[in-house]
């Protein structure tokens, strides 16, 4: 692709910006505009003798200036400013309202929820399509929705970042797509996770809502104002005052909807055809996704989705959900025939017919491609050496490894996996360390703290779990991520309370046991604490010189190695463009001051973080060789610094 995942990142952020700018413009633009209507209607109110007490004035309106008293001026700079307060606290309420991420917006549009133990098989296969993509990703599994009553083909991904990100699909979506197309759809709101844009797009929903609320007030005036006149006396205008100004908010508040669109059109239509580019090379299947488009063309119902909220959420929908005017001006999406013609360029331009019965198959099956997950020691220096271009770019050949991968696992820990009270076990099990002495400590802990049930589940799990391949792990955390989101808040506290009594046992437990916990909290957090969104602090590495010193050192020390430590450390600092990094002594690299160290990389611009995750690839590969707990360490590393990165594959092609 002609871009890269820090310059998508980096192109959504500036997106974020010309939002705001155009929001301000827009608003200037009503704010004069609502300020030209008073001074109008303050004219006319002269004119007929009033004031602002509604007493009758017999000696005229007094000094003016351009024609206007001086109450009259600050009553139209009220005005002004009253307009302001309201589109400001408009978008500040629905912003507040958003704070809760994708799972709001997913059941503002009349979701519900998907569990794992459901037995519906379109949703099991719906469930199985979106965790295959998340582990091929390297993200965490996202909550799925489903918008049962609508049954329009359509989809969307909502929240601030991958650690709340839900997907939701229409019921239209689950039924009337084969595995292949949903896959497709799910892979294109998977670029959207990936690429940035969700922020973007749950922003954009709570910044032009302020502009709808002056339209909903001229209504509202124009109403009273109707009502009431009829029931004054001809002498009273205030009536007709009244409608004159609710019919001038009415549509001041049409033009300030129709900005809001055109804004909403401008940032969504490029970044749809990114998503689908995306989304065919995740899959390496654009069948899949332009038999999908073809179908939406095709059904009856097409992409349309009925919920009341769908027009303030239309961008973010996979298709065209609601209808956006005669022009196209105002249209979020591209129209369906140039989708699918930048998909399939021989297109005839037909819709095939629908099928009589739903596509959705009874047979659910994680069948992945024989050999991809197979043995072998390492990773190829070459593939982790170019870790950095891999980041947000997963390809077909990791969606299938992943599916085998899974398969890998025993049944009855994906099973706990996918269930809330097992996957406390499960979670609880990786973390167990495999020495005796530490394992008695952290085992004794857990039978302090935690339920009993659930100390019995991990004792049952800990023989599967020891014998699991350590690339599984990191998939289960991710996998494990829906069930726990659905604990109670008492059974979160429990939780955390044992992970991080697990962590200090004997503060001893090892690198890799405590990047997946640090993973799990950061993805988790944000469903049960109020946390802040991720900011940029940082716009190059200057200032981080020691934080970087700790990172290399704690990943040159990580293969115990340590005669090699400084060369590995010097092989890294070179990526970084000569900031001032050194190899620190092993007693300054504990768990503590890389926590501390990757906290603030993770504020650091996206185009430093590459810098960032290339001086890590480099580091792990100057001795040469490259074992499978290193490779997924640096996977957890990225995935604290916010760059998912998923398996690094013996045999992968990686651009140059």
């Amino acid at each position: 692709m002609a871009t890269d995942f820090y310059e998508r990142q980096d192109a959504a952020r500036r997106s974020t910006s010309w939002l705001i700018g155009m929001f301000a413009l827009g608003v200037i633009c009503v704010v004069a505009g609502t300020m030209a209507v008073a001074w109008i209607v303050m004219g006319g109110l002269e004119e007929y003798g009033y004031v602002r007490d509604g007493r009758f004035m017999e000696d005229g309106p007094g000094p003016d200036f351009f024609g206007l008293s001086q109450d009259d001026l600050l009553a139209i700079l009220a005005t002004g400013g009253g307009t302001l307060l309201l589109i400001g606290g408009g978008s500040a309420y629905k912003v507040a309202q958003l704070s809760g991420g994708g799972s709001v917006v997913a059941e503002g549009l009349g979701g519900k929820r998907v569990y794992p133990n459901t037995t519906d098989f379109v949703e099991k296969r719906l469930l199985n399509v979106v965790e295959e993509m998340a582990l091929a990703s390297g993200v965490p599994v996202p909550p799925v929705f489903l918008l049962d009553g609508e049954q329009g083909i359509n989809a969307f991904a909502a929240g601030y970042s991958p650690s709340d990100a839900v997907v939701a699909v229409t019921r239209g979506t689950a039924e009337q797509l084969t595995r292949e197309e949903l896959q497709g759809v799910v892979a294109h709101e998977f670029s959207h996770i990936l690429n940035g844009d969700m922020r973007l797009n749950i922003r954009l929903i709570g910044i032009l809502h302020g502009l709808l609320l002056l339209g909903l007030i001229g209504r509202i005036m124009l109403r009273f104002g109707g009502s009431g006149g009829r029931s004054r006396s001809s002498r009273d205008n205030s009536g007709a005052a009244i409608v004159v100004i609710g019919l001038a908010l009415f549509v001041l508040g049409y033009i300030g909807t129709l900005i809001g669109s055109l804004i909403k059109a401008a940032v969504s239509r490029q970044r749809e055809y990114l998503a689908d580019a995306s989304a065919v090379q995740f899959t390496r299947n654009p069948g899949g996704l332009a038999g999908a488009l073809k179908k939406i063309g095709a059904f009856v119902v097409g992409s349309k989705v009925k919920a009341p909220k769908a027009a303030e959420a239309s961008h973010m929908f996979f298709s065209q959900g609601v209808w956006e005017g005669f022009t196209g001006l105002t249209a979020t999406h591209p129209p369906l025939e140039k989708r699918i013609l930048a998909l399939e360029p021989n297109w005839n331009g037909k819709y095939p017919a629908m099928p009589k019965q739903p596509a959705g198959v009874t047979e659910i099956s994680r069948a992945g491609v024989a050999g991809l997950a197979g043995g072998g020691e390492g990773v190829p220096v070459e593939v982790v050496s170019r870790a950095a271009d891999q980041v947000g770019e997963p390809q077909d050949m990791h969606r299938q490894y992943v599916a085998q991968l899974v398969q890998s696992i025993p049944p009855t820990v994906v099973d706990n996996a996918h269930d809330p009270y097992g996957a406390r076990a499960v979670l609880y099990g990786l973390l167990i360390d495999s020495d005796p002495a530490v394992r008695e400590q952290q085992l004794a802990e857990l039978a302090r703290r935690a339920a009993p049930d659930v100390y019995e589940l991990t004792l049952k799990l800990l023989p599967y779990l020891d014998l699991l391949d350590v690339r599984t792990r990191l998939p289960l955390v991710d996998m494990s991520l829906p069930a726990l989101r659905a604990m109670s808040p008492s059974q979160y506290r429990t939780f955390n309370d044992c992970f991080r009594e697990l962590v200090r046992a004997d503060n001893r437990l090892g690198l890799f046991e405590w990047m997946l916990y640090r993973v799990l909290t950061r993805h988790l957090r944000p469903q049960f604490e109020k946390t802040a969104a991720p900011r940029v602090a940082y716009y190059g590495l200057q200032r981080l010189a020691r934080e970087c010193s700790v990172l290399l050192s704690t990943l040159a020390y990580a293969d115990n190695r340590r005669e090699e430590a400084p060369a590995a450390v010097a092989r890294g600092a070179q990526r970084l463009g000569g900031i001032g990094v050194e190899l620190l002594p092993a007693e300054a690299c504990g768990l503590d001051p890389l926590r501390q160290a990757l906290k603030r990389l993770s504020q650091v611009a996206p185009k430093q973080r590459r810098a960032v995750v290339d001086a890590c690839a480099a580091t792990i590969c100057a001795d040469r060789e490259v074992t499978v707990a290193e490779a997924e360490l640096l996977r957890g590393v990225c995935d604290m610094l916010e760059c998912p990165m998923p398996p690094l594959l013996p045999g992968q092609q990686v651009a140059a």
